[in-house]
């Protein structure tokens, strides 16, 4: 096939999940269902605790961005599919595609780093917690969540460029939304420089938030070992396996995509994977910090009642 520019290409076909016609219905079912729970939860946690004094603190506010880059993230991949599921002819426009691309990494990107500042509150309220209030005043936490933002802008212009500059001489996209290594193998132009900074990229970012975050709980896990009580010791562990819970399906999943030879493994496992992150882990992170959480679950009871009476 004669080599075209990429702006002959008006138009990729997104592969899917599935081929065989007779799961498309239930798996539409199945994801708008998560989709939906993902968007309760989310919209709900950030509601929640910027309408509560009581959560006003640093650990809710860095909650609350979470809960509003899952958001986000989920609503940059998630529509898309839905509309595919039940849809012909799955088609996405070239504009489109790097248009979902350039959002999909901002919040992903953001998603990494948002969970590695909030490993850092846990470490400085269980390892510093007289300096506490001092170390995470408003400007520091203001600060942290502005340098989450920037890295999310950063990583999806520099893979969103990198991404225009290739040409495409295919159209089937063997994916359920437009990303950065399917769209690699579309590619009828050379792909290694692209690819070796696609691949230092997503490592430079796991890398260093991945040692940031298991640094943070090496401290952590030092001092709750020192604490005298079963019962305090056992707090300590129950604030911790939240996060690590969500941090170790997200990276997990992220380095399984990004960190490895594309011939590695199947077309298959690459979409289980990319599911993992994409679409499973904003409908689980408002489960794990809320139904776990008794300050939170007190917040909903209150406004309950509000509602109520």
């Amino acid at each position: 096939m004669a080599t075209q520019n990429h702006s002959a290409v008006t138009e990729f076909i997104l592969g899917g999940l599935a081929s065989r016609p007779e799961l498309q219905l239930p798996l539409f079912l199945l994801f708008l269902a998560i989709y939906w729970v993902a968007v309760v939860g989310n919209l709900g946690m950030f509601t929640l605790i910027w309408l509560n004094a009581q959560l006003h603190t640093p650990m809710y506010y860095f909650l609350s961005n979470l809960s509003l880059v899952d958001l986000c993230y989920s609503s940059a991949v998630t529509p898309k599919m839905l509309v595919n599921f039940v849809s012909e002819k799955n088609t996405i426009s070239y504009a489109g595609c790097m248009s979902q691309l350039s959002f999909f990494l901002v919040f992903g990107v953001a998603e990494c780093y948002m969970l590695t500042v909030m490993a850092y509150d846990r470490y400085v309220a269980i390892c510093r917690p007289l300096l506490y209030n001092i170390i995470m005043s408003h400007q520091v936490c203001s600060l942290l969540v502005a340098v989450v933002y920037a890295m999310g802008l950063i990583g999806s212009t520099i893979g969103t460029a990198l991404m225009l500059k290739l040409s495409y001489c295919e159209l089937l996209l063997s994916h359920y939304c437009c990303d950065i290594v399917p769209l690699m193998k579309l590619s009828c132009s050379s792909t290694y420089d692209v690819g070796m900074t696609v691949f230092c990229l997503p490592g430079f970012n796991i890398v260093v938030t991945s040692l940031t975050v298991l640094v943070s709980y090496a401290f952590i896990l030092s001092s709750i070992l020192h604490i005298s009580t079963t019962e305090g010791r056992s707090k300590g562990f129950s604030t911790c396996s939240s996060h690590l819970a969500a941090v170790g399906l997200f990276y997990g999943s992220s380095a399984f995509m990004y960190l490895k030879p594309s011939t590695a493994n199947s077309l298959a496992q690459e979409n289980v994977a990319s599911v993992f992150y994409t679409t499973v882990l904003p409908l689980l992170n408002p489960l794990i910090y809320s139904l776990r959480n008794k300050e939170v679950m007190a917040a909903v009871q209150r406004a309950l009642r509000r509602k109520v009476f």
